[in-house]
């Protein structure tokens, strides 16, 4: 029997950009020949939900609850003007009606209920220009004002990118999941089904795969599947994504089965795959690939297949085809650069390479296959794609969403858009390595790369090198200002708790972060606590990490989180506060000034870090030390060359003239006629994509007889084309 796939992402993820699985999956299947089409619920609910109709429903439900907030009586109050606006709200999010920004931002409009507190530094935010992105940012408080009502009268489970997380987080048992999927369905739930069922009778799937990439996608998840079972049996349900991926893998409890018939791990191209061919009578069930299912009423895990994984070239391009990619909402949720990003426009999600160059981090699941398989693809095949999208979507925006970009990769990616002469904008996270130099990021930002994410992780040399980071605080400093000199924003990810750490490294770890965001090379940040999981090389070997498992995750569900102790280490959870706080003044260009110990309630150690020690790291930078194979390219425009004679003295000087016109100015820059034709000559070469290296240089200088390259570089001449756009990479 022929197959026809349905693909969902259950509520909730994000609200301005579709999350990437089933694009990549109807892609792949799409080199298949499989028919199939894909849903974002969470979308449809959101605009189900905040709609005049919907709110009139959410109102009508409030209105019967007593005992409610304060905060819920004054939004309860303020109904009318919530319907009223609703709509205007909604289409100002989907850029549809940019004059609305207006009368967002003189305040009179939209109703303010608690979330409007936070407002104070809207002005010092935002400015006198920013009225599009102060608006969006109001607005956004708004839903979430509406968002809060919701939680208290109607749903306790709700939230914008996640629902019923916390019955999936940690979740050693089912029996809590299982028993709310039980229960009645919620006010959210039948929202959710009713988009659901719609979509199955416009699509009439023979299997639909829903993917769970987060805890807070895991209720929904099972609460569609449990609908389809009990209204559609002969659909087979199958599930994947991140939280089965990392969660699942050592599933015990049958009564899961009740609402799936399959469940794969890792890459999913190869089980579905597998998994449509068994459907169509063409592969036995004990010839699946990684999945999970019933056999003879017992839990089986099958992994007999002689299917290979796809290559990173065989997988097709990401399908967004069949999403409402103008539906979804550009929110500005917290006045943060790198959060902005994750919330505001659409993205085009790509991966450079799949799994981690890298590999070592001691803290992250580098036993699974996500991580430690690394394959990375070619940057022709990447920017083939890229154009595709870009066809497909209308947008030019891209987030590469790899574990850690590879820098040559990143390289030839670059110079592949600039080849082409593609306006794009793109980012992606990396880690800090000192490939990352002033001139390799000059051509990412040329290329259109607007920010890098990277985890600094605990700015502390002896804790970098426990987690294997392969990094130091000095090289942290040094390619952070690279980025930042190049206009390119970096957000550092932070960790507090690692195993081992004291308060001392707690404290002079926050003296870094605040050295590096004051003398502003690093722009954004987020401080998150250590958390200890089954697959990395901290769980797998506790006792190297000098710590105690506490909590051993041995349930019949979910079992990748470890609980334990740290005998040698402080009372992490007690500067989770102070920290956040003192980053959140950091991030706003404020509180430099005061002691560290001021962000805190209880009495910290002095810092022994010098508060120059980050300034001192970015002195000791020698950007001429190259390599024999190091590359040359030009970036810059096309110079108008003339030669020209004058007389010094009595002697006649030969001159060649590099006349230059960028975006802002025109300027001529002279070099003796011999060195001046052969640069000429090199930027021709360079123009013409001809690949040189400093070897090469080398050679032709010492066939010319013009001297050593290292004598010609310092010169300021040759400094002022380096500037234009002569890049050693």
């Amino acid at each position: 029997m022929q197959q026809k796939v349905l693909l969902i992402t259950p509520p909730f993820t994000q609200l301005n950009t579709p999350y990437p699985a089933t694009a990549y999956l109807k892609g792949f299947l799409n080199t298949q020949n499989i028919q199939s089409a894909q849903c974002d619920l969470g979308i449809e609910v959101i605009l189900s939900i905040f709609s005049k109709k919907g709110l009139t429903n959410i109102f009508k439900i409030a209105h019967k609850k007593s005992n409610t907030s304060i905060n819920s009586q004054r939004i309860i109050r303020l109904e009318e003007n919530y319907i009223t606006t609703i709509d205007s709200v909604i289409s100002f999010l989907h850029d549809e009606n940019p004059s609305v920004a207006h009368l967002i931002c003189e305040r009179n409009f939209l109703p303010e209920a608690s979330r409007f507190e936070q407002t104070e530094e809207l002005e010092w935010a935002f400015g006198t220009m920013g009225i599009r992105d102060k608006a969006r940012h109001l607005a956004t408080l708004y839903l979430e004002d509406l968002s809060d009502l919701i939680a208290e009268v109607i749903d306790p489970h709700f939230g914008f990118s996640r629902y019923a997380e916390r019955l999936a987080r940690s979740a050693s048992s089912f029996d809590e999941l299982y028993n709310s999927l039980n229960n009645v369905l919620t006010y959210i739930d039948e929202i959710t089904i009713q988009q659901l069922e719609k979509k199955i009778k416009t699509v009439n799937p023979t299997l639909i795969a829903i993917t769970a990439p987060f805890p807070g996608n895991v209720y929904s998840a099972f609460r569609c599947a449990k609908y389809i079972k009990q209204n559609f049996p002969d659909i087979i349900t199958s599930f994947g994504g991140g939280y089965p991926n990392t969660e699942l893998r050592a599933l015990k409890d049958k009564r899961v089965f009740e609402f799936f018939d399959f469940i794969s791990l890792d890459d999913g191209e190869a089980p579905i795959l597998n998994i449509i061919e068994h459907l169509q009578g063409n592969r036995a069930i004990d010839e699946l690939k990684r999945t999970y299912t019933l056999v003879d009423n017992e839990i089986c895990y099958v992994n007999n297949s002689k299917t290979l994984d796809f290559k990173q070239k065989e997988v097709g391009t990401p399908d967004y085809s069949d999403l409402p990619l103008t539906k979804y909402l550009s929110v500005i949720e917290v006045i943060n650069p790198m959060h902005r990003l994750w919330s505001d426009g659409r993205w085009n999600k790509l991966t450079l390479a799949h799994g981690c160059y890298w590999s070592k981090c001691t803290f992250c699941d580098v036993s699974l296959d996500y991580i430690k398989i690394y394959e990375a693809t070619t940057a022709t095949m990447l920017v083939d794609k890229m154009e595709e999208l870009i066809a497909q979507t209308g947008t030019n925006g891209f987030h590469f969403v790899d574990e850690a970009a590879p820098p040559a990769l990143m390289r030839e990616v670059a110079l592949e858009i600039l080849k082409r002469k593609l306006i794009v904008v793109w980012w992606t996270n990396i880690r800090f390595e000192k490939s990352f130099t002033y001139d390799l990021c000059r051509l990412l930002a040329k290329s259109g790369c607007i920010a890098v994410s990277g985890g600094l992780e605990v700015a502390s040399d002896r804790l970098l090198a426990l987690i294997d980071k392969g990094v130091t605080v000095q090289q942290v400093a040094q390619v952070t200002d690279n980025f930042t000199q190049c206009g390119i924003m970096v957000h550092a990810y932070l960790m507090y708790g690692f195993p081992t750490q004291t308060a001392q490294e707690t404290i002079d770890s926050l003296e870094m972060v605040r050295q590096l965001f004051e003398l502003g090379i690093v722009q954004s940040g987020f401080w998150h606590q250590f958390a200890l999981t089954a697959h990395s090389p901290i769980g797998l070997n506790p006792d190297k990490f000098n710590i105690k498992i506490t909590g051993l995750q041995n349930g019949s569900f979910a079992n990748n989180d470890l609980y334990h102790e740290d005998p040698t280490g402080c009372d992490h959870a007690a500067f989770s506060n102070g920290l956040k706080k003192a980053l959140f003044n950091y991030m706003h260009g404020i509180g430099f000034e005061l002691p560290l110990q001021s962000w805190f309630d209880f009495n910290t150690p002095r810092t022994l870090i010098p508060r120059t020690y980050i300034e001192r790291a970015l002195e000791n930078v020698n950007t001429n030390d190259f390599k024999a194979s190091t590359k040359i390219y030009w970036i810059g425009p096309k110079p108008i060359v003339s030669e020209f004679t004058y007389t010094k003295k009595g002697k006649e000087i030969q001159k060649v003239n590099f006349q230059f016109s960028n975006l802002k100015e025109d300027f001529t820059i002279s070099f003796n006629k011999n060195a001046g034709l052969l640069i000429n000559d090199w930027l021709l070469q360079l123009m013409g994509n001809k690949n040189l290296t400093i070897e090469k240089l080398q050679q032709d200088l010492t066939k010319k007889q013009l001297g050593n390259l290292s004598s010609i570089i310092n010169t300021q001449n040759f400094s002022a084309l380096r500037d234009i756009g002569l890049l050693f990479i």
